[in-house]
């Protein structure tokens, strides 16, 4: 199972996933100000900027940003899966648009269903069963070669590229990113302009007089 560059490449220099984006492109903005806080300080490849230039003439998020950004979404689902038999909060929360309406939804049930079903979409047969072993049932590596008679460093090479994948497919994800996860958790409202009702000022309206009574 040999490194194929070409494939590695491929999908950083024309912003794509290696396999079918869940919904096209989304409207995540990847310049150094939302990057450079997720890189990492002792990469080779961007220097901790976050962004690096691909052939000279393009920028374009550095895969270590897209490794923070999946780690940050396992933990969180790793504590919303701690919590057991726990049943979590129910919140009622605005829907997006302009006409005000609400839904009732369990956040904690709903980013561990959407984290599991991403994931799935996302990665093929052979990263399925990596993602299952070592993320999800907590087996340690050794194990994990073993039962895919897979060697040490070529296991890793597709951890790696895992959390590429992922990372950037949670934060790309639409029209509800799972990153970044305030705006999951918190429920941002996103409203269309020019969708909301004019107020029509009411004309020949009667004013109600209300006859008082005379005081000796």
């Amino acid at each position: 199972m040999g490194i194929q560059w070409k494939k590695l490449l491929k999908p950083m220099v024309k912003g794509k996933l290696k396999t079918p984006e869940p919904r096209g492109h989304s409207q995540m903005q990847w310049n150094r100000s939302n990057t450079i806080g997720l890189a990492n300080e002792s990469c080779t490849y961007c220097q901790g900027q976050g962004t690096r230039a691909v052939y000279k003439t393009k920028e374009a998020p550095c895969n270590c940003v897209f490794r923070a950004i999946f780690r940050a979404c396992l933990n969180r689902f790793r504590d919303c899966a701690a919590s057991g038999t726990h049943f979590g909060t129910v919140s009622w929360e605005f829907c997006a648009g302009a006409g005000g309406r609400r839904m009732y939804s369990r956040k904690r049930e709903e980013f561990m269903a959407d984290f599991c079903l991403v994931s799935r979409r996302v990665l093929d047969e052979s990263e399925q069963k990596i993602f299952r072993y070592y993320f999800l049932l907590g087996a340690d590596w050794k194990l994990c070669c073993r039962q895919l008679k897979m060697d040490r460093g070529n296991f890793f090479h597709a951890i790696y590229r895992i959390e590429r994948v992922l990372g950037r497919a949670f934060s790309e994800l639409e029209p509800y990113a799972l990153y970044p996860l305030d705006e999951y958790f918190g429920g941002t409202v996103r409203r269309e302009p020019g969708r909301a009702g004019s107020v029509v000022p009411i004309q020949g309206s009667n004013r109600l007089r209300v006859p008082w009574a005379l005081s000796a």
